[in-house]
């Protein structure tokens, strides 16, 4: 059977040009302008004339040429059945620290799928080791002005990035981040710290050789290596101490007043793990240089923090006015028993926030329990991977009140489910609780609490609270 040309559409949006022109699921976008379509970056920077001539084989083996007149950055309003548009690219290394590599086995085939893809670090901020990417790649980045690239960098010394990666041209590839730099393309790095490997003075000479690349490299994150309890037959690793974390924290922070005072940024950054794991004080809001590396565990604690602060102290002024709050207008100091669940890293600041709220709120009790990663390893405490049947287990039993809250990390992509496909109406049945999502942002998490205790107490504020 002879190959469908172009690229399959799924789905036409509702009142979209493609709706208009008559485009249906099945037909394939083949061309744009004359050019074939190698992925969804040509789709997008060829979409961009406001003239454009689009070829369409329909899903009858038709081919059409449209006449397009729309806005110059307007879409058409299709979902592929590839988002990608092509084929997404499998890691080609075999890194010494790879998590995946630590999965237990029977989880969906998905999760062990490894991508090492630099498109999908443009489109959903995955890092990228380079060691995949040809010059035809480059040069499409180059020429698309794609950017930020987050680039894993592990170390700047080729000899040992090979041995880390496992890859005889891991060092080589960094030659490539010359070409990013000269081009003026952003790009973020990540550096995944291993004990005794790229810690110490490597970690020292990495750190002074990235700075070379500032400002178009835009900030750097150091990451402790996340250990499972399944590492039989892998490279042996070890865990990291407190007294690690203080010393990793503190040659970062040298070179945080090192690079501010020459370069205007701090530039380096320790993930949250570290600071959690040293007992130290979080960092300011100014020295995160804007959040730069928020999904890869940088400031997401203290960004947390600072948005709860500033919710609370709204939610304050609005309960203590009283042209804003009357006061017959609601029963008095019912108690309202709500829970929350989290990992072990977090535990420490959401029981502060916790207790916050309680102080301000009268009759308002908020149980918060650490749910022990008993999945992975007690050495995993981040919330995000946390499984359906570890916070099953842990509250089994325990006093739930009328709402249990998680954070939405705890769910994958595919809406209700767990990293273990366990969903989430079974462990509301398993719990016989009412389960809420929590977004990861200091505001909802105030005002997710808050909504319950002040149903329960009467409140009608919804047109004029300023949450």
């Amino acid at each position: 059977m002879e190959k469908r040309k172009g690229h399959v559409i799924k789905q036409v949006e509702p009142d979209s040009i493609a709706e208009e022109m008559g485009l249906e699921p099945g037909d394939s976008i083949v061309a744009i302008n004359g050019q074939e379509i190698e992925d969804i970056f040509d789709y997008q920077f060829l979409l961009q004339d406001a003239y454009t001539e689009v070829l369409v084989e329909t899903k009858d083996g038709e081919e059409c040429l449209l006449e397009i007149e729309k806005n110059w950055n307007e879409d058409l309003g299709v979902v592929f059945e590839n988002g990608l548009m092509d084929e997404y690219r499998h890691c080609c290394n075999h890194c010494i620290f790879c998590f995946i590599d630590q999965m237990p086995p029977g989880m969906r085939q998905t999760l062990y799928f490894k991508d090492d893809d630099s498109r999908l670090s443009f489109l959903q901020g995955n890092y990228v080791t380079l060691t995949n990417m040809s010059e035809h790649d480059i040069d499409r980045i180059i020429h698309y002005r794609l950017g930020p690239i987050n680039v894993s960098f592990q170390t700047m010394n080729p000899e040992l990035r090979c041995k880390m990666l496992n890859n005889r041209f891991a060092g080589d590839a960094l030659k490539k981040v010359d070409r990013l730099y000269q081009a003026g393309i952003p790009m973020n790095g990540q550096i995944v710290l291993c004990k005794g490997i790229n810690d110490g003075e490597e970690l020292e000479y990495s750190i002074a050789r990235l700075a070379e690349y500032i400002p178009v490299l835009e900030s750097v994150s150091v990451v402790p290596v996340g250990l499972t309890r399944y590492r039989e037959g892998l490279y042996p690793l070890e865990a990291f101490t407190e007294k690690d974390a203080e010393e990793v924290i503190d040659r970062i922070e040298r070179w945080q007043k090192k690079l501010y005072k020459e370069k205007g940024v701090h530039f380096v950054h320790a993930s949250d793990e570290w600071y959690a794991l040293a007992d130290r004080e979080l960092p300011e809001e100014a020295r995160y240089d804007g959040y730069h590396q928020l999904e890869n565990g940088v400031g997401m604690l203290r960004l947390l923090l600072d948005e709860f602060q500033e919710a609370m102290e709204q939610q304050r002024a609005w309960i203590d006015s009283d042209k804003e709050f009357d006061k017959a207008s609601r029963k008095e100091g019912k108690p309202v028993i709500v829970s929350l669940a989290t990992g072990r890293l977090a535990y420490p600041y959401i029981r502060q926030m916790a207790e916050t709220m309680e102080a301000a709120c009268k009759g308002l009790q908020i149980l918060v329990y650490p749910v022990r990663n008993d999945f992975f390893g007690e050495s995993i405490t981040v919330s995000g991977l946390l499984t359906g049947q570890d916070i099953a287990a842990q509250l089994a039993g325990k006093a739930l009140g009328s709402r249990l809250f998680l954070p939405q990390n705890v769910l994958r992509s595919e809406g209700d489910l767990f990293l273990d496909d366990m969903k989430l109406p079974e462990l509301e049945r398993t719990l016989q609780v009412q389960i809420d999502i929590v977004k990861s942002s200091g505001y909802d998490f105030v005002e997710s609490i808050l909504r319950v205790w002040k149903e329960a107490n009467g409140w009608q504020e919804e047109s004029r609270s300023p949450l």
